[in-house]
C-alpha cells in the first residue's frame, strides 16, 4: 500500500518505472471508495509547473477507465504544479487533489480541442461557430467525483480574458469544469481560481452535488460565473464562497429558440449557505438563458457582500420558457445596488431567428426573511407589457438605505403580487397583505438532500 509518505518522497522516475499492468490494483494514499487507484506520476506526470501533463492525464484516465465495472478507480494528483490542457473523465471515477496540488490550465490553445456546440444554445457564447473543450470535461458519465483536501485548480484565465476583450478568439472560451449528459456527479472541497470563463457547468445532467468550493476570480474578469446549473435535475449547491466577475450562481436552461426546442428545464435545485462577492452581477441569477424552463428552486441562508443584486430574474421577449416556483429565505445582503431585481427586457439572442412572440412565464416567486443594508434601490421589477410577472410574494424584508439612496425605491412595471412586513413600503403593484403572513417555503426535502458525499481521506 502506498501511503502519503511514499507519495511525497518517491521521484517521478521511480513512479515511471512501475509496471503499468499493476497500476490500478494497489490502493495508494487517498481512500475514496474505489477499488483501484493510481498516482498521476505513474504515467509520467511532472509537477514542475512548466511541463505539459495533458498526455499523462489522458494516459492515466484511459488506463483507469478499464476498472469502471470492477469497483471503479481514483486518480491522485500529488503535491506539485501540474500544467495541462483539457482532459476527459470516465465513469465510476474519482479525481483527487492533494492539498498541495495545483492543476494549472495550459495557455497553449493547441492543448484545448474544439467540441460540439451545445444544442440548447445553438451558438457559442464568445464566437458563434465553435467552442473550446473545458479544462476538465466529461460526457455520458455515471458516478464521477472531483475532490481533494482543498487542492487548487487554476485556469490561468488572464490571457483568455485579454483575447476575449480584444476580439481575438475564434471559439468560445473554455470553462473550468463541464459535465454533460451525466448522472451522479459530486464536486467538493476544492479551490478554483481564474477560470477562462464559467467555472462549474453541469448541463443536461442529474443528481449533482457541488459543495465546499472556494471560487475566486478578479471582479473585473469577463463572464467568470461561479456555478451554472444548466438543464439539470436534482442538484444541491451548498457551503460555497464565490468572488466573481459575473453571477456567483447562474441557473440556466438554454438560449432562445434552441432552448425552447430542446425543452430541458432546470428543476429541483437547492442552493444554501452561499457567500458571494460580485460588484457588477447577481448573487443568484435565474437566466438569462432560461428558455427550457426553471422550476422548483429552493434558496436559503445566503450572504452577499458588495454585490450588485440579490436574486435576479433575467429574461425577455423571444426567451419563451418559464421561471416558477422559486422559494428563497434567510438572505443577508450588504452594500447592494438592488435588493430585488427582475429584468424583462434582457435583449441578447443567439441569432436573428428568435421568435419575439415567445414570451416567458414568470410565476410564484417567493422571498422571505431578508435583511439588506446599505442599499441604493430596494427593488427594480420590470415585467413585460402583455406578459405580466405574476405571483410575486415578499415577506419580512427589512432594507436600510445608503446615504445617497434613489428617491424612487420601488420601481415596478408589469408585475403583480403581495408583500407583508416590508420596509421601505413596496410599490402599489405589490400591496400589503393584511394580517401576519409569510411567503411559502417547501417543507419536504428534495431527493438530492439525502445523498451522502463520497468523502475521501489520506492514509
Amino acid at each position: 500500500m502506498l501511503g502519503l509518505v511514499l507519495i511525497l518522497t518517491e521521484t517521478s522516475t521511480a513512479y515511471g518505472a512501475r509496471d503499468f499492468n499493476k497500476v490500478g490494483h494497489t490502493p495508494c494514499g487517498a481512500k475514496c471508495g474505489r477499488k483501484h487507484s493510481a498516482v498521476l506520476t505513474d504515467f509520467g506526470g511532472v509537477g514542475d509547473g512548466k511541463t505539459s501533463n495533458t498526455k499523462a492525464f489522458k494516459a492515466a484516465i484511459d488506463h483507469l477507465s478499464q476498472f469502471a465495472s470492477d469497483g471503479g478507480a481514483e486518480l491522485i494528483v500529488p503535491p506539485g504544479k501540474w500544467l495541462t490542457g483539457s482532459f476527459n473523465l470516465t465513469s465510476h471515477f474519482t479525481l483527487f487533489l492533494h492539498k498541495d496540488a495545483v492543476i494549472l490550465g495550459s495557455q497553449d490553445e493547441s492543448e484545448w480541442p474544439l467540441v460540439a456546440l451545445l444544442p440548447s444554445y445553438g451558438k457559442g457564447r464568445d464566437a458563434p461557430n465553435a467552442r473550446f473543450s473545458s479544462l476538465i470535461y466529461g460526457t455520458n458519465l455515471t458516478d464521477v467525483v472531483i475532490t481533494g483536501n482543498n487542492g487548487t485548480i487554476d485556469g490561468q484565465g488572464a490571457p483568455w480574458w485579454t483575447k476575449f476583450r480584444a476580439g481575438q478568439l475564434n471559439a468560445t472560451r473554455p470553462y473550468m469544469i463541464e459535465i454533460l449528459h451525466s448522472d451522479q456527479i459530486q464536486i467538493f472541497n476544492l479551490t478554483l481560481i481564474n477560470s477562462p470563463s464559467w467555472f462549474v457547468h453541469p448541463i443536461y445532467s442529474s443528481n449533482i452535488i457541488v459543495k465546499g468550493l472556494t471560487i475566486v476570480a478578479p471582479v473585473t474578469s469577463p463572464n467568470t460565473d461561479g456555478i451554472d446549473p444548466d438543464s439539470c435535475t436534482n442538484m444541491l449547491i451548498e457551503d460555497c464562497f464565490i468572488v466573481s466577475g459575473d453571477d456567483c450562481v447562474a441557473v440556466k436552461s438554454g438560449w432562445g429558440q434552441y432552448g425552447i426546442k430542446l425543452g430541458k428545464p432546470t428543476k429541483q435545485l437547492v442552493i444554501r449557505r452561499l457567500t458571494c462577492i460580485s460588484p457588477d452581477s447577481a448573487t443568484i441569477a435565474l437566466g438569462s438563458e432560461m428558455s427550457g424552463g426553471i422550476q422548483d428552486v429552493r434558496i436559503e441562508d445566503i450572504t452577499a457582500l458588495s454585490t450588485q443584486s440579490g436574486i435576479r430574474i433575467k429574461t425577455g421577449r423571444g426567451r419563451g420558457g418559464y421561471v416558477k416556483d422559486i422559494f428563497a429565505r434567510r438572505m443577508t445582503l450588504k452594500t447592494m445596488k438592488y435588493a430585488f431585481w427582475m429584468t424583462g427586457n434582457y435583449g441578447s439572442h443567439p441569432d436573428p431567428g428568435f421568435d419575439p412572440k415567445a414570451l416567458p412565464v414568470i410565476d410564484r416567486i417567493n422571498y422571505r426573511d431578508v435583511v439588506a443594508e446599505n442599499v441604493t434601490y430596494s427593488a427594480r421589477l420590470d415585467g413585460i407589457a402583455g406578459d405580466t410577472f405574476k405571483g410575486i410574494c415578499i415577506s419580512n424584508a427589512t432594507i436600510t438605505l445608503t446615504e445617497t439612496p434613489k428617491k424612487l425605491q420601488w420601481n415596478c412595471t408589469n408585475v403583480e403580487g403581495v408583500t407583508s412586513n416590508v420596509t421601505p413600503k413596496a410599490c402599489d403593484l405589490l400591496p400589503e397583505k393584511q394580517g401576519k403572513f409569510d411567503c411559502p417555503f417547501p417543507k419536504a426535502r428534495l431527493p438530492i438532500e439525502s445523498v451522502p458525499l463520497k468523502a475521501c481521506s489520506f492514509n
